[in-house]
C-alpha cells in the first residue's frame, strides 16, 4: 500500500479516534443560555402575570421584562465537543460545573433553593413598590429555617413569629444572632415566640402579645470553627402582611433575579400613566425591602435573550456592569442601584432623554 495513502489512512483513524473521545468523554463544565423572558405588565400562559385586587389599578403599556438564563441540569455532563461548541458560539457561555452546583448540590437541591430564593423576592419586590408608593406594609421577624440536628429542632419551627430573645424585644432578623452571639456555647437562650401556623396566626401576633410562649434553648459552638461563637441553628427572616393583595404568576422559574422587575410592574399597575412610555424595557437584579437592586448570574446572557426579543432598554444592577461591557447592538444597559434609580431612568426613557441616562461601561 502506498505511504501516501497509509498516512491518510491513518491521519482518518486517529480523527475518528478524536471524535468520538470527544463526543465519550465527560468534562467538568455546564453550559449557560439565554432563557425566556416574561413582561411584568403583561400575561404569561393565558393570565395576568401581576394579579392586584383590593385597590385601585391603572393600565399599563410597554414592557417591563424580566429575564431568564437556561442552565444545563446539576447531573448533565458535557462532552468535550458539545463544550468546544458552547465556546465557539456568540450566545452561551461555557463555565465550570461547581460555578453553577457548588458542593456536589443536586438538581433536586438547587431547584428548591431557587424556588424559595424566588418566592423571597416575590414578597421584597411587594414591599419595595409599596414603600415606594408610601403604602404602609406591617412587617415581623420569624424563623424561616431550622437546621436538622440543631438545638433548636423540634423546639422553634419555621415560621414562627420571634417577638423577643432573652426578654429583649425583636425589631428586625439581624438583632436574634446578635442576642443569641452574646452567649457563650452551652449556655440557655430563652425565645418568646408565638406559633405562626398560618397567616392570620401571624398578623394577630405582631399586633398584640397574647398567645406568647417562652422556648428556653441551650446553644453549642458553630460548625465552622467559631469555637466561641454561639448558635441554636435557626435563620431569623420576615414576613409581611399588605393591606391588598399581589399575587404574581409565573411557573418554571427560580432565584432572586426578577425582584427588580417585580417592583417595577406593580409600580407601574398602581400609578397612573405608563412607566416606559410605550418603550420596550428589560432588565434584572435582586431587591431588598428597602428597595436595593444587588447583582445576579449570567448577566451576559440575559442582555443577549433580551435584545433578541426586542428590548432597547436594559436596566442593569450597578455591580453586573463591567461584566456586561459586551452589549448586544441596539440594546443600551442602564446602570441601576435602587428602585428609585429605575424610575427616574424610565422617567428620561419615556421622555425622550436618553443623554441623560446613567450608562453602563466597560468600567462598571
Amino acid at each position: 500500500m502506498p505511504r501516501r495513502t497509509v498516512t491518510m489512512l491513518a491521519s482518518t483513524l486517529m480523527l475518528i479516534a478524536l471524535l468520538c473521545a470527544g463526543v465519550l468523554i465527560p468534562v467538568p463544565y455546564a453550559e449557560m443560555s439565554p432563557g425566556p423572558t416574561v413582561n411584568t405588565l403583561g400575561q404569561h400562559d393565558g393570565e395576568p402575570v401581576l394579579q392586584i385586587s383590593g385597590h385601585k389599578t391603572y393600565p399599563a403599556d410597554g414592557h417591563l421584562n424580566m429575564t431568564t438564563v437556561r442552565v444545563t441540569g446539576a447531573d448533565y455532563r458535557m462532552n468535550l465537543v458539545e463544550a468546544v461548541y458552547g465556546w465557539l458560539a456568540h450566545d452561551s457561555k461555557i463555565v465550570p460545573h461547581d460555578t453553577l452546583y457548588p458542593d456536589g448540590k443536586t438538581e433536586e437541591q438547587s431547584s428548591q433553593e431557587n424556588a424559595e430564593e424566588f418566592s423571597q423576592s416575590q414578597e421584597s419586590a411587594k414591599v419595595a413598590a409599596l414603600k415606594e408608593l408610601h403604602i404602609p406594609v406591617k412587617s415581623w421577624v420569624i424563623v424561616s429555617t431550622v437546621v436538622k440536628g440543631s438545638p433548636a429542632e423540634g423546639r422553634l419551627h419555621a415560621g414562627d413569629v420571634i417577638k423577643a430573645v432573652d426578654g429583649t424585644a425583636v425589631k428586625q432578623p439581624a438583632d436574634v444572632a446578635k442576642l443569641v452571639t452574646k452567649h457563650k456555647p452551652g449556655q440557655d437562650v430563652v425565645f418568646t415566640v408565638v406559633p405562626a401556623k398560618d397567616q392570620a396566626a401571624a398578623e394577630k401576633a405582631h399586633k398584640e402579645a397574647t398567645g406568647t410562649r417562652d422556648v428556653t434553648i441551650t446553644t453549642r459552638a458553630a460548625d465552622d470553627g467559631g469555637a466561641e461563637r454561639a448558635i441554636v441553628g435557626i435563620s431569623a427572616g420576615t414576613d409581611h402582611s399588605f393591606p391588598f393583595t399581589i399575587d404574581i404568576k409565573l411557573a418554571d422559574v427560580g432565584g432572586p433575579s426578577a425582584g427588580l422587575m417585580f417592583a417595577l410592574g406593580i409600580y407601574d399597575k398602581l400609578t397612573p400613566g405608563s412607566l416606559t412610555g410605550g418603550t420596550f424595557v428589560a432588565g434584572t437584579g435582586t431587591i431588598d425591602d428597602n428597595g436595593t437592586v444587588g447583582p445576579i448570574g449570567g448577566i451576559e446572557m440575559k442582555t443577549v435573550g433580551a435584545r433578541d426579543k426586542g428590548a432597547r432598554y436594559f436596566l442593569t444592577p450597578a455591580d453586573n456592569c463591567a461584566a456586561a461591557k459586551d452589549t448586544p447592538d441596539g440594546l443600551t444597559l442602564v446602570k441601576v442601584k435602587t428602585i428609585g434609580d429605575a424610575l427616574d431612568a424610565l422617567q428620561d426613557i419615556r421622555g425622550g432623554d436618553v443623554a441623560a441616562l446613567p450608562k453602563c461601561t466597560a468600567k462598571g
